[in-house]
């Protein structure tokens, strides 16, 4: 609580003297949640708003797009390389496509820009000075806010024994199926007395990210690669791709098992390969973590009630206490209409309501992670540390030198009280409002 209180002192004093002089970051994560409907920006440390500005996002033909990202790059001075090298200063990248936030001359309260998001120009050289790259900014439609999330799913800082190999320094590597053949090794100590008082993780490196998701069709091939060499059937290196060496090794299990020889991969074919391994059901999600914006781990986990979906959130964990072993985390629930075709390729049949207010609980209560990942994860806890939950895997804006970033697809209506003709009628709003 001391720590979160020393943040949000430490922001609320930055925007009244409105000044740049820190020059680096605060002592906590701070959230960013652009409202396109409202044409605002809202600065939340936990769940309090410290700090408050107006906005232009991306007008018609345009658009800002939705959904969750981080800050990929940071330059006090800017010039557009797509519009006539227009000037955006203070500029934060939140996709290498080419959307930031920017300051701006002209920030007239409705969506104006070519899809960046405009801030005034002493608010844009504030938050400049405020954020560091990896702090997560969310834009969503309609407003959001985030709300404390008590779960036993969520992820808590781990507590080691002295002796004990720390956690974070375990190795993590790619989830393939065929690991879940072996043992998991687990350094054990003799029982310690109960006055000897707790070595903990404690870790000055960037925050990690984790992200939730459906498995994939690159990451069912690649199990399903593992696994058929587990069985004989020299499918090759797994590496997610339908080539011939796979097909090859398909058609040889097909042949031995009385089956159709036509090497392509079915949902018959994958039930049959799982039940010769004895491997039950295939798993139908993923976890992953990023740290740095680089590619930590994969592992597969299983997703209960696979035909609801899962909906798009995000939490960040504050006031994480090592010496506690505990985490508050703070999370949003974004409006995300899938496509009728995704929803077809998924199997989903139940759309996610985001407004529901114990949306994120549903779906945590559906994940199940295995014990050694939670582990893994929670040896590498820390403060800031994030977790984003989606239905539709890595998108074409995740990739290296990102962290996770998950497009969210308009809900129509959702843009309704923004228009053109509130131009008039819509008050001018301050620059920089600070709640007290």
């Amino acid at each position: 609580m001391k720590f979160r209180l020393a943040a949000g002192m430490s922001i609320l004093g930055l925007m009244l003297s409105c000044t740049s002089a820190l020059g680096g970051t605060l002592e906590g994560p701070l959230q960013i949640v652009v409202s396109k409907d409202l044409q605002e920006l809202k600065i939340y440390d936990g769940g309090v708003v410290v700090a408050t500005s107006r906005v232009s996002t991306g007008k018609a033909g345009h658009s800002t797009p939705t959904g969750i990202f981080s800050i990929l790059e940071k330059k006090r001075t800017h010039f557009s390389n797509i519009y006539d090298s227009a000037p955006m200063p203070f500029m934060q990248r939140l996709t290498w496509s080419g959307i930031a936030l920017h300051a701006s001359n002209s920030v007239p309260s409705y969506p104006a820009s070519h899809g960046c998001v405009r801030l005034p120009n002493d608010f844009a050289k504030t938050l400049f000075s405020a954020t560091r790259r990896g702090g997560h900014v969310l834009i969503s439609d309609r407003e959001v806010a985030p709300q404390r999330v008590v779960h036993a799913a969520l992820f808590k800082p781990s507590i080691v024994v002295p002796d004990t190999p720390l956690l974070s320094d375990a190795g993590l590597r790619p989830a393939l199926i065929e690991a879940g053949d072996k043992s998991v090794e687990v350094a054990m100590t003799e029982p310690k007395p109960s006055a000897v008082e707790p070595v903990v993780v404690r870790t000055e490196q960037d925050p990690i990210r984790i992200l939730i998701t459906r498995r994939g069709e690159r990451e069912a091939l690649l199990d399903l690669q593992a696994l058929l060499n587990t069985l004989g059937y020299d499918a090759g290196i797994p590496d997610g791709r339908h080539g011939k060496q796979t097909i090859t090794a398909i058609r040889a299990f097909q042949l031995a098992e009385g089956l159709k020889e036509e090497g392509m991969v079915t949902p018959e074919l994958v039930a049959a390969v799982y039940a010769k391994a004895g491997k039950g059901a295939p798993p139908n999600g993923q976890i992953l973590v990023r740290q740095k914006f680089k590619p930590l781990v994969e592992e597969a986990i299983t997703i209960r009630q696979p035909d609801v979906a899962l909906g798009t959130h995000f939490l960040l964990a504050r006031a994480v206490d090592a010496d506690k072993g505990t985490a508050e985390w703070y999370g949003v629930s974004m409006d995300n209409q899938l496509p009728k075709s995704t929803l077809k390729r998924l199997g989903i049949t139940t759309e996610a309501d985001a407004s529901a207010p114990d949306a994120i609980a549903r779906t945590l209560d559906r994940l199940d992670i295995p014990e050694d990942m939670r582990n893994r994860i929670s040896g590498l806890m820390g403060e800031g540390a994030s977790l984003s939950i989606s239905d539709t895997g890595l998108g074409p804006e995740t990739g290296d030198g990102t962290d996770f970033i998950t497009i969210t697809r308009k809900v129509q209506k959702a843009d309704a009280s923004v228009t053109q003709g509130s131009r008039k009628s819509k008050k001018k709003k301050s620059s920089v409002t600070v709640i007290n």
